[in-house]
């Protein structure tokens, strides 16, 4: 199908390109940003007076809970979600059940995410076998199957010799290891942020030295075995000034947040409320200012949605023994966007947290508006108020705490690959 997008305001972050231009699609990719190409004729024409032309948003980590979770949700169910989203490109994480650390697992999650056709399903490897922490995933295979990077998923590596000999098996294959740090025995059986708001509901406390011990003994092999890394979801202030300083220093390292993070803190847990039970968990005022800080500096250079959609019930009972996690694909960019409506965030860096960025970490070629690129295109409403409705999200998780909150910035239309996958009603 040829596609026509007129009137729209073209923003490519990758190239700061920014201009009300004409957008041409022929065959899945981009054919022309401005003129018309000689004999186009468009099948379909998208008329985005108002719109933001935007690139596909790019996801580091979503639970799709297929294989082994499909009572929960499906590959089907999350990539109609992303596309409600205008997320056209998301990864999962190792964790499945089975675990991705051997090619068959990752044919079969590419292969059901080609018959839903509604986004790019890109799969993160195990570090260890089964994520046992114990033996060595055979990480080249992992590789050769298409896998983007390698991760021990939210199972931290506690043998520092083990995850030394992982870096380095990774560093030989030019593989990014993806890494959620977090300290096992610091984090313990907490629940919540370690602080005023922990005692008063005498709930568990998580204190921030699990995520920046973790983070500081990360950063000694990461420079020891010259690894490229990632570290996923970030939550403290701290631990962004690690960061900043290993950027310094010259480390291959990056580092994303979520965009619920960015919003939320310790005060925003109400009474016992379940919905805000999140690993690691939300933090100090402080916190949260420090990370939005480190997105306008780039030390955090992706906001990605840590989706992980739940059943009803996992969120039900006493706040410690709930499930933490929150469906996020839907959210993401609305959250994003808020920060720029709150000048927190100016709108390229938004953008690029969210498509080239993201895109660049999984070295892979998307997250662009350019002539030739694949047409993976989100058209974003920047008027559109509307209120945060969780279970009337395509998800099939409705576990949002975000009930109630007022948005702009609504996705009108996705494609992915030229395809027109999701159109607002």
């Amino acid at each position: 199908m040829k596609i026509r997008i007129k009137n729209g305001r073209v923003i490519d972050p990758a190239s700061q390109f920014d201009a009300r231009q004409d957008l041409y699609i022929s065959h899945g990719k981009i054919v022309a940003i401005g003129e018309q190409p000689e004999g186009f004729e468009a099948d379909k024409t998208i008329d985005a007076t108002g719109l933001i032309v935007s690139p596909g948003l790019v996801d580091l980590s979503v639970r799709v809970r297929e294989p082994g979770q499909e009572h929960t949700a499906t590959i089907l169910t999350e990539t109609k979600a992303a596309a409600a989203g205008g997320v056209t490109t998301i990864c999962v994480p190792p964790d499945t059940a089975p675990v991705i650390d051997n090619p068959t697992v990752v044919e079969l999650i590419e292969d059901r995410a080609k018959k839903s056709g509604r986004s790019m399903v890109l799969t993160m490897g195990a570090m260890t076998q089964n994520l046992g922490n114990e033996l060595l995933a055979e990480m080249a295979r992992l590789k050769a199957a298409g896998c983007v990077g390698i991760s021990n998923g939210l199972s931290p590596i506690k043998n520092s010799v083990i995850l030394q000999r992982a870096m380095a098996y990774a560093a030989t294959l030019d593989m990014t290891v993806f890494i959620t740090a977090s300290d096992p025995w610091l984090q313990s059986q907490g629940c919540v942020h370690e602080g005023a708001v922990s005692s008063r509901l005498g709930l568990g406390g998580i204190a921030e030295s699990a995520e920046t011990v973790a983070l500081s003994r990360d950063l000694i092999l990461i420079e020891q075995t010259g690894v490229r890394a990632h570290f996923h979801n970030l939550s403290t202030g701290k631990a962004v000034k690690l960061i900043r300083e290993a950027q310094n220093r010259g480390l291959p390292v990056t580092a994303d947040v979520s965009a619920h993070h960015l919003h939320l803190s310790e005060h925003d847990l109400g009474n016992y409320d379940a919905l805000s039970h999140v690993l690691p968990p939300f933090r100090s005022i402080r916190d949260r200012e420090q990370l939005q800080q480190g997105v306008r500096d780039g030390v955090i250079s992706a906001i990605s949605s840590h989706h992980q959609p739940l059943d009803i019930d996992d969120k039900l009972g006493p706040f410690a023994e709930t499930k933490p996690g929150i469906s996020g694909l839907e959210t993401l960019l609305p959250l994003t966007m808020k920060l720029v409506e709150d000048d927190e965030v100016n709108l390229h860096t938004a953008l690029a947290a969210l498509t080239c960025n993201p895109a660049d970490i999984l070295g892979i070629d998307s997250g662009q508006i350019k002539v030739g690129a694949v047409a993976d295109i989100c058209l974003i409403d920047p008027d559109s108020e509307y209120e945060c409705r969780p279970l009337n999200f395509v998800s099939a998780g409705k576990n949002s705490p975000f009930e109630g909150w007022l948005f702009n910035h609504q996705v009108s239309h996705t494609l992915f690959h030229g395809r027109l996958v999701h159109e607002r009603d």
